[in-house]
């Protein structure tokens, strides 16, 4: 693909980098690569886009290092395309456009973290059902690398704008975001009723884009005894194109529930969420059933 940018934009960021990105394929091209879909033809079978075309794009990103060519078969030799660190550094742009035409185009142009049941949002989320989350890792509290994913036949993933230790290290006005009280709540809820997930064959995770630090502090603080998982890289929110709302400069997960099975495929999902108790009663009774 031919470069676009002048002379005059040698020193533009944001013109050298729409010189790689800026195409409307070229985007769509990471959001899938990123959902777990690596090889030409499932690309082709998902964006619809010819052949030709389709090869052009990819070479362009292995080009710029966003995409690397990765082996899978010898005879004939045939290639996936994964993110490279450089194109994983482009998901928070993805889920910064996801959150934009959630709120701009889907939405009513207000700051939430949650949305309505009828929203065109929450059918995306029920959508997930039967989905299979690619293979990934997420860094717990304790700082070390874990699977989303136990190898227990249900895990229960629930995911919460953001929980701290200290009642001051909310980020100002907090409280009048809809949906974002009731982090502490959500995950105590959890802890008491932990023994009877485990009894149920279920494996409890919390997920928030909060850094290890922050999630281990709350986690001492309130005894939690399952782990807490780290998506600050937003690696699981592009994976399923969760729903993310922006508060003090950071994207943060809205609150939602996934239960997904040992093979990695969600069996169900609780979107929105608005009564906290009763959603952790509910998806006890899901793993139970």
């Amino acid at each position: 693909m031919p470069r676009r940018t002048t002379l005059g934009d040698a020193d533009c960021a944001i013109a050298q980098a729409l010189d790689v990105v800026g195409d409307w394929w070229t985007l769509l091209i990471v959001r899938d690569t990123a959902r777990g879909v690596h090889r030409f033809d499932d690309l082709q079978r998902e964006l619809g886009l010819s052949r030709k075309v389709l090869t052009e794009r990819l070479n362009l990103l292995v080009d710029a290092e966003v995409l690397a060519r990765v082996p899978y078969q010898e005879r004939p030799v045939r290639h996936e395309y994964r993110l490279t660190p450089r194109g994983r550094a482009l998901l928070p742009v993805l889920i910064a456009l996801q959150d934009w035409g959630d709120t701009w185009l889907l939405g009513e142009g207000e700051t939430s973290a949650t949305a309505a049941e009828a929203s065109r949002e929450a059918q995306r989320i029920h959508g997930l059902r039967g989905t299979r989350l690619p293979e990934l890792q997420l860094i717990d509290h304790q700082g070390e690398l874990r699977d989303p994913v136990a190898d227990t036949p249900y895990t229960v993933l629930y995911c919460f704008p953001g929980a701290y230790a200290r009642s001051d290290a909310y980020p100002p006005g907090w409280s009048e975001i809809p949906g974002a009280p009731g982090c502490t709540l959500e995950s105590c809820t959890y802890r008491d009723r932990l023994a009877e997930f485990t009894a149920a064959g279920a494996t409890v995770h919390g997920v928030s884009t909060q850094r290890p630090d922050e999630q281990r502090a709350f986690a001492d603080a309130e005894r939690l005894h399952f782990p807490l998982l780290s998506d600050a890289d937003l690696i699981l929110t592009a994976a399923l194109r969760l729903p993310t709302f922006r508060a003090a400069g950071v994207s943060r997960l809205k609150r939602l529930t996934l239960i997904v099975d040992r093979d990695r495929t969600v069996r169900e999902v609780f979107y929105p969420v608005t009564d906290i108790t009763a959603s952790v009663a509910a998806a006890l009774a899901a793993v139970r059933e």
